[in-house]
């Protein structure tokens, strides 16, 4: 057993134990902190608060009989900020927008703005560079319910030469006025969030859920947003009742989302966990997502920004994650008209969600939409409906089901035509998949280039339902359909297990290579 460091803040630091377990510990275990006991703990990631600025410490871990030992040393702190000195009022009602955001913009580089246990009513916030936002355990910060009480980001802004642009607020992957989201970091770096305390948006209390495709106003906001951002950490916070996606950073690099939790209720309209987009160097390591929607979304903007900008999301790791109840557990798209690459899966727990892996992109998405460089390795899914579904068909936006997107006889290959390139998935328990193990859906004009699973195991439920397995026209209920696939170049198994389907185990349909041992 071997413990390592994750990072290290001025006042908390997150752990993750180093093994082959899927976001669970092995067993449980305890840890120390210059020897005296702080917390015991059962996953993989566990984190440590109220630490001292620029102190080292000594952390140990038992299991099992088996103690590791770590020496690391906070970072340092010019200032330590008390919120509440700014007259803060923690009844959950009062207005404290203005006296936090004073705390915030008053801090020097360096510092903490600590904000102390209680309820705080507040709109959006926005954090500046080189500053820390400290919440501490049992502090909540509250959104308000009126939505004119949030300012508005443009989707775009003009600039002086009357050429250029600036695109800021963004909405399903187009340059939309949105408003502003509770947590902002905009322009900004090296910025932390971190705390045991609590982000509710207290969505459900207003009228963001009524209507949720319709502009009022402008779009609905998110829960936490960054817009050319770098260096920034959000960790160990408990995130809810979002308005709409909850985790959103864009244009952003070096974003750490660390050891959080977020919670959305199922019935909540398009609250997505965790939605980079754009972004480069992205961390997504020991979180617990749990909501209605996707748990964790790759994007890269729709066609417009995608073709004037070509910004890829790329290079991700999703790591000692436990992914639950939602429509996928890692999704790529369906705004990837920058592209996705390099993405990297490892010991993640799918908890009953609709899908696991989930790549969707249709035609339309442009040249630059392409996906490369997917690796997903040693994960459990418990529960999942389908395992693995790409689908080239997704009929979303207003011309999703038209023949264009839809039909299945070749079309010209141009700037409007997605890519997906080569996808390996190997070390994967999938248990109790109702609707198909695999479902592969490729452009007969641009098949999918390769697809390898290895050391790969999927069982049905025995009382499995039939549902749609990909959201694509044509493509009716299925209930316990082992691999199907159409339009694919490649497709490589190597000690795949399937148990419990029904019918034929292979349903390929132009596949140009097939390959099995």
């Amino acid at each position: 057993m071997k413990i390592t460091l994750v990072r290290s803040m001025s006042r908390s630091a997150v752990f993750e134990l180093v093994n082959d377990s899927c976001y669970r510990a092995p067993a449980p275990y305890t840890v120390t902190l210059d020897g005296a006991a702080v917390c015991s703990g059962d996953t993989n990631v566990f984190s440590l608060y109220s630490l001292e600025p620029a102190h080292t410490y000594t952390l140990a871990v038992t299991l099992d009989g088996v103690t590791d030992t770590l020496t690391f040393t906070t970072a340092e702190e010019s200032f330590f900020v008390d919120a509440s000195r700014y007259g803060l009022v923690a009844d959950g009602v009062t207005d404290n927008t203005a006296k936090l955001q004073a705390a915030l913009s008053t801090c020097p580089a360096g510092g903490t703005v600590y904000v102390p246990a209680g309820t705080y009513r507040t709109q959006s916030l926005f954090l500046q560079s080189n500053t820390t936002l400290y919440l501490e355990k049992g502090c909540t910060l509250l959104g308000g319910t009126d939505r004119r009480d949030y300012p508005i980001l443009p989707g775009v802004l003009p600039c002086h030469n009357e050429k250029d642009e600036k695109y800021l607020a963004l909405w399903e992957g187009n340059p939309l006025d949105s408003f502003a989201a509770l947590i902002n970091v905009i322009n900004a770096e090296n910025v932390t969030i971190t705390g045991e305390g609590t982000l509710d948006c207290n969505a459900q209390n207003g009228d963001w859920y009524q209507n949720p495709k319709q502009k009022k106003i402008a779009w609905r906001p998110r829960l936490f947003f960054t817009s050319g951002a770098k260096n920034v950490v959000l960790h160990g916070v408990l995130a809810c009742n979002s308005y709409s996606w909850t985790i959103h950073p864009t244009y952003s690099e070096n974003v750490d989302i660390l050891n959080i939790r977020i919670r959305n209720s199922s019935q909540s309209p398009n609250t997505d966990g965790i939605d980079p987009e754009s972004c480069k160097n992205v961390n997504i390591i020991g979180n617990h997502v749990h909501v209605g929607d996707d748990c964790i979304a790759l994007k890269s903007s729709k066609l417009f920004l995608g073709m004037k900008l070509h910004i890829p999301c790329e290079n991700v790791i999703i790591r000692n994650c436990c992914l639950s109840r939602g429509h996928g557990g890692l999704v790529i798209g369906s705004e990837m008209s920058g592209g996705i690459k390099n993405v990297t899966v490892t010991q993640c727990l799918m908890d009953h969600t609709d899908r696991g892996l989930r790549v969707k992109t249709r035609r339309g998405r442009g040249k630059y939409a392409v996906i490369d460089g997917l690796a997903f390795r040693n994960v459990v899914m418990d529960g999942v409906l389908t395992p693995f579904v790409i689908n080239m068909f997704y009929f979303c936006d207003p011309d999703g089901r038209t023949d264009y997107v839809q039909t299945h006889e070749p079309q010209p290959v141009d700037d409007t035509t997605p890519t997906l390139g080569k996808l390996e998935m190997e070390h994967i328990v999938a248990t109790d998949a109702q609707y198909a193990g695999c479902w592969f859906s490729g452009l007969p004009e641009q098949p999918i280039e390769g697809v390898t699973m290895r050391d790969v195991k999927i069982s049905f439920a025995p009382d499995a339902r039939p549902g749609q397995a990909a959201m694509m026209c044509g493509a009716g209920a299925s209930c316990k359909v082992g691999i199907h696939a159409e339009n694919v170049r490649k497709i490589a198994l190597h000690n795949v297990e399937i148990t419990g389907y029904e019918g034929e185990r292979l349903q390929l349909t132009h596949v140009d290579r097939y390959e099995e041992d």
